[in-house]
């Protein structure tokens, strides 16, 4: 009888048709609506913007990467991913030096330095955006009111007039967009939309959005029944400033989250406390850059003390 040879191969022996390539793609098609959108509410500065972040992190990544006598990455558009989304949280006004800057800081340092995609330990796009609200702390909260003119600012976003005037926008401009904030973070509904599809190809792990929407609402809650005059209610926490586009697209960064289902979990409600505790009680009127940005030095540590058991190994062998 014929007999098959036994065929030994190194791992990983699960073949997909799915590539870095392709995710970030994906990605960046579902968050086009959204960038649409904020061209549209913004005018063409916003596009400038995008354009310049774009380009810089490209030019950023390349030349890194021939510093560091790496092979040549640019062919996963994580660059591209970044570029976008740094400027979707910046002020629609923001001078370009400072776009440039930002990209600089978010490709060098915030990725490159630690070894490149794959590698790094926090957000590249929220480290550009930290670096440059340190560096510009008076432009990082001027903001400008949507479909006016150059000349029209306002340092008035929902979640200022909340904080510092007790003033609650309704849900419906938050919901849609139609109101002052950074540059793609204003319309919920477009990056539920891009996210929606994220989730159903299991390109973003759900559990860590869900558990941050969880936790600000119930948090939310708690406080508004306890003072309703100085906190607002839980909807208005999970529609206003960076939380939607922070849960959906930065929080879920496949590199910077953790890997178990348990740790995503511990991760969202995490965030979802530091933005609430920040929001209601610090000197800040937003705080999901710094919840995401926190919670992201503890990923190793939240992967190790939730790794599965090695299969066999019964717990009293532990």
């Amino acid at each position: 009888m014929e007999q098959n040879p036994l065929v030994l191969s190194t791992s990983p022996h699960v073949k997909s048709s799915e590539s870095v390539r392709k995710i970030m793609i994906s990605v960046t098609v579902t968050l086009l609506p959204a960038a649409a959108f904020s061209v549209y509410q913004f005018g063409l500065y916003a596009l400038l913007m995008y354009a310049v972040s774009i380009a810089t992190c490209l030019l950023s990544e390349w030349i890194v990467v021939r510093l560091r006598k790496r092979p040549f990455s640019l062919g996963d558009y994580s660059a591209l991913i970044t570029g976008i989304l740094l400027v979707m949280v910046l002020p629609p006004r923001f001078p370009i030096y400072g776009v440039i800057l930002a990209a600089v800081v978010a490709i060098a340092i915030g990725k490159q330095i630690f070894g490149g995609i794959g590698n790094n330990i926090f957000n590249p796009a929220l480290i550009g955006r930290a670096f440059i609200a340190a560096t510009y702390p008076v432009f990082i909260i001027t903001w400008t009111l949507p479909r006016v003119g150059f000349d029209a600012i306002s340092k008035a976003t929902p979640l200022s007039n909340m904080k510092f005037d007790g003033i609650v926008t309704p849900v419906s401009p938050l919901f849609f967009g139609t109101v002052g904030g950074s540059i793609g973070e204003t319309s919920a509904l477009l990056l539920l939309v891009g996210a929606v599809y994220l989730v159903a190809k299991k390109y973003i792990k759900w559990r860590i959005p869900a558990s941050i929407f969880v936790t600000v609402f119930i948090l939310g809650e708690v406080f508004h029944l306890i003072n309703p005059v100085r906190f607002p209610g839980p909807v208005f926490h999970l529609f206003s400033g960076g939380l939607m586009i922070g849960a959906l697209y930065m929080a879920t960064d496949m590199v910077t989250s953790p890997l178990t289902n348990k740790g995503c979990v511990i991760f969202g409600c995490s965030i979802g406390f530091l933005v609430i505790l920040i929001r209601l009680f610090g000197g800040l009127s937003e705080g999901v850059m710094y919840a995401i940005l926190f919670m992201n030095a503890f990923v190793p540590l939240i992967n190790r003390a939730t790794k599965p058991r090695i299969f066999g190994k019964g717990a009293d062998n532990e």
